[in-house]
């Protein structure tokens, strides 16, 4: 079957909800199933608790195997975006299938077209979908981890079809190392209809916000190279705050140093805060003048052409983004509700710019959403390249 030209077909998402019941977290799953269910595809929602311990609780502060409040995040997420019957969890650690359509999972991967694991894994009920797609959203990490770590790229060559978020793998502009796989580059589809733009009622007062780990694991050794996380990108632009007139916030979390970024005059918060509910996680974004961030230096020495998932996400709303480049600019435009920078005197000068035409700058981002990155545009070119 043509995968691209059928109006109709049966797919499965995988992702995590029930395990990270984060506002943050829902929609990089939620977006690939109901950018699909948009395209007229019937969609199903199915997660795997994996076999080992890491079901988080915010009430609890915990993250062990008990599921019971992620189910019920799961089922007032998924309820108000229209899935409300289409979901499952498999709890490997009792064996069973929760969640409304728990007892027709199995049937449901016998009769399905394609399965796409925008986040989790393969079991044996989901290998026997003829068509399987796989979606690397840490370019860089994950091909030096297929090179070094024999299990993990067997686990990867289950699928049927790959794609990465490192926009520039396989293009000649990234210096990724090669790791025997065909990747397809994909960015994250948005739906707009989640993100209306609206424009904040004046730059003063007003700060520039964005939401990151410091570090969310340890540095990758790999032919001579380290490859660190947003922490060894961070020393550059630490004095940015004094060099410029708009306030710099960062929900983060991850070993950050907060008091010593407190001191050169970073706004510091709570990232679990922010990230509560999906509504809480979006006003955050809206409530901001726009987003400054830098990138993990794994993506920025080598290039990846990586692109942000909140990022879009900053764009969709209508706030301007001002990031570190990582060759994104290499099938991006910047200068125009994006703008890149590669050093501390291009950051202040690209923060310059958005505070003197900052209307300019926010019409320009929400155009560049809806140009790059709209689900339905996205989506029909991944189900084309499925077919390839």
């Amino acid at each position: 079957m043509k995968l691209a030209q059928s109006s109709k077909l049966r797919i499965i998402v995988l992702g995590y909800i029930v395990r990270r019941p984060l506002g943050g977290g829902v929609f990089p799953t939620l977006q690939y199933a109901l950018g699909l269910k948009q395209l007229g595809h019937e969609v199903w929602f199915f997660e795997d608790s994996e076999d080992f311990p890491c079901c988080y609780d915010p009430v609890r502060w915990v993250t062990d195997v008990d599921p019971t409040y992620g189910l019920r995040y799961a089922e007032d997420v998924l309820g108000k975006a229209g899935l409300g019957d289409r979901w499952t969890y498999y709890d490997a650690h009792t064996d069973q299938w929760l969640g409304p359509c728990a007892s027709d999972a199995l049937s449901i991967c016998e009769s399905a077209d394609l399965v796409i694991a925008a986040s989790g894994r393969l079991r044996p009920w989901t290998m026997q979908v003829p068509h399987r797609a796989y979606v690397d959203k840490d370019p860089l990490f994950a091909q030096v981890r297929h090179i070094q770590d024999v299990e993990r790229r067997a686990v990867t060559a289950q699928y049927t079809s790959l794609f990465t978020y490192g926009m520039n793998i396989g293009e000649g502009g990234s210096q990724v190392p090669e790791d025997g796989f065909t990747w397809h580059g994909l960015s994250q589809p948005i739906v707009l209809d989640l993100w209306p733009a609206t424009l904040p009622g004046s730059v003063e007062p007003g700060r520039f916000t964005t939401i990151m780990q410091w570090d969310a694991y340890d540095p990758v050794e790999f032919d001579g190279h380290t490859y660190g996380m947003k922490s060894a990108s961070f020393s550059d632009y630490e004095t940015l705050p004094s060099r410029i007139d708009a306030g710099l916030e960062m929900a983060v979390g991850g070993g950050v140093p907060k008091a010593r970024l407190r001191e050169l005059g970073w706004g510091i918060v709570d990232p679990l805060e922010v990230t509560k509910t999906p509504e809480s996680y979006q006003d955050y974004i809206r409530g901001s003048l726009g987003e400054f961030t830098v990138a993990k230096h794994g993506y920025v020495l080598s290039r990846t052409g990586w692109f942000s998932e909140r990022s879009m996400q900053y764009l969709a709303s209508g706030r301007p983004v001002i990031t570190q480049e990582t060759g994104f600019s290499d099938w991006l435009p910047t200068g125009e509700g994006l703008l890149s920078f590669s050093d501390l005197d291009g950051a202040v000068g690209a923060i310059e710019d958005v505070l003197d035409r900052y209307d300019a700058h926010c019409r320009a981002a929400r155009e560049l959403a809806e140009e790059y990155f709209e689900s339905g545009k996205v989506l029909r070119r991944m189900l084309a390249l499925v077919d390839s």
